[in-house]
C-alpha cells in the first residue's frame, strides 16, 4: 500500500511531535520528517487562547477587569468637556 506525501501541522514536545490531525498511517509506520518552523504570527492557537493571552493577568479575574474598566469609563467622563449643541 502506498501513501501520498502530505503536510501536517504539529507542535514539538521534546522528541515528540503532536500532529493537529490524524496522519492516516498505521501505528508504528516509519516515516521521513522535514521540519519547517512556523512563525509565531502564523501559528494557530487553540480556541480562546488568544483572548486569554490578551487579557494577561485578568484572564482569571473577570470581576477585577470589570472594576478597572468601570474606573476608566468614569475617569473619561470626568475629564470630557461638554459639547455645546
Amino acid at each position: 500500500m502506498s501513501y501520498a506525501a502530505n503536510a501536517f501541522d504539529g507542535v514539538i514536545h521534546g522528541k515528540t511531535i503532536e500532529l493537529t490531525q490524524e496522519p492516516g498511517l498505521p501505528d508504528g509506520q516509519a516515516v521521513s520528517v522535514t521540519l519547517t518552523p512556523v512563525a509565531p504570527s502564523e501559528a494557530r492557537l487553540p480556541p480562546g487562547e488568544g483572548l486569554r493571552r490578551a487579557f494577561g493577568a485578568w484572564a482569571n479575574d473577570a470581576e477585577g477587569l470589570d472594576k478597572f474598566l468601570e474606573e476608566v469609563r468614569r475617569g473619561r467622563q470626568r475629564n470630557r468637556p461638554e459639547i455645546e449643541p
